[in-house]
């Protein structure tokens, strides 16, 4: 599709419903264009601060409101973190990433732990990531000076169906931080989640969001819902693989020079499933035994997978060079105290209150 050209509900409808072969010829095709089609990025992902999250997205198992079995755990240590990274470098990934469950960045003692660890895990020549919650433009700033390569933050489903799944947070708020992130030198990371009970349509607009931001995000995760017990969403049926794949493939042709990387839900799927999502554009994996809470499969089926495909690991800064890490004493942003009024919409989510009603 023409770049300039504005995107519409419609056409991207369409495109996700073209007959198969046609839609992964397509894919492929632009694929090839823009990326090396037997590379794949693997990426680690680690869960820093675990559970108590004051947030109410009906699909995580973290939030503090919901019954799981997450128990909250406090920040890990620099040295805990630094542990896992070298596990995950010695395992194949070249990217490490940083989950803690916050709704968002509060200076002090927390956040500069935060920032030691990416300048520590970037000196290990490992592209570093973190998924912190909302973050203001001096925090986004801060983070680069330490040597942060990218920040993940999915707007998780359109604007129209975002209320549907989350009511502490707005849409707006999720691209102000994505802005925030836009104004340093560090990459973008944005996606969603399928399978929540969105529509195709509510699908395509995900996507034109994120094709709309100028420049695209430099990474797309596209994740398949991991219904977990004690949830609102815990009894939501799997995606299909062809969902999966139709996700991809259209988001390769939309986002044609972004790393689409296939996130939760990889358990579900097959390896020819799997397969058959690198052949339509995906080129990124998340690797380990867990995604932040949930299953996710073994480092070394995955490394079988990947020889029995032909396929090689993308190095670090194969797209983007390494930042420079610049140490805390010589960081020219210092923490201002901010406390931020970030939006708490204050409507109610409909799945929320039938499960209450279940539980009463």
């Amino acid at each position: 599709m023409d770049k300039m050209q504005k995107l519409t509900q419609k056409q991207v409808v369409e495109l996700y419903n073209k007959p198969l072969m046609e839609l992964l010829y397509e894919a492929a095709t632009v694929h090839r264009q823009f990326h090396d089609p037997n590379k794949v990025q693997v990426s680690t992902l680690v869960s820093i601060k675990t559970g108590g999250c004051p947030e109410d997205c009906a699909y995580c198992p973290q939030a503090a409101r919901y019954h799981t079995e997450v128990k909250a755990e406090s920040l890990m240590s620099v040295e805990q973190v630094k542990a896992q990274a070298l596990q995950a470098k010695a395992g194949g990934s070249s990217r490490i990433c940083m989950g803690a469950a916050w709704r968002n960045v509060k200076d002090g003692a927390e956040f500069d732990q935060v920032l030691e660890m990416v300048r520590t895990l970037n000196k290990l020549d490992m592209e570093v990531c973190c998924t912190l919650g909302m973050i203001t433009e001096n925090q986004a700033k801060r983070l680069s000076e330490a040597g942060l390569y990218a920040y993940n933050h999915n707007i998780d489903s359109s604007e129209d169906y975002y209320e549907q799944i989350i009511s502490t947070r707005s849409y707006k708020d999720r691209l102000q931080t994505i802005d925030n992130v836009r104004k340093t030198n560090i990459t973008v990371c944005s996606g969603g989640i399928i399978g929540m009970g969105e529509s195709m349509e509510n699908r395509a607009d995900m996507l034109i969001t994120l094709a709309s931001l100028s420049p695209h995000p430099e990474s797309v995760p596209i994740n398949a819902l991991v219904p977990v017990e004690g949830t609102p969403m815990e009894e939501m049926a799997p995606v299909s693989i062809w969902e999966m794949v139709r996700m991809v493939a259209t988001a390769r042709i939309l986002l044609p020079e972004t790393q689409v990387r296939l996130s939760a839900g990889r358990t579900q799927m097959s390896q020819e499933g799997q397969a058959l999502c690198f052949f339509a554009g995906a080129n990124s994996i998340f690797a380990g035994d867990k995604l932040l809470t949930t299953p996710n499969p073994d480092v070394n089926e995955d490394m079988k997978m990947f020889e029995e495909l032909g396929l090689i690991l993308q190095k670090p800064f194969e797209k983007r060079p390494q930042p420079q890490t610049i140490e805390a004493e010589n960081a020219c942003f210092q923490t201002l105290g901010e406390k931020p009024k970030w939006t708490r919409p204050g409507h109610l989510i409909r799945r929320n209150i039938e499960k209450e009603k279940d539980n009463n």
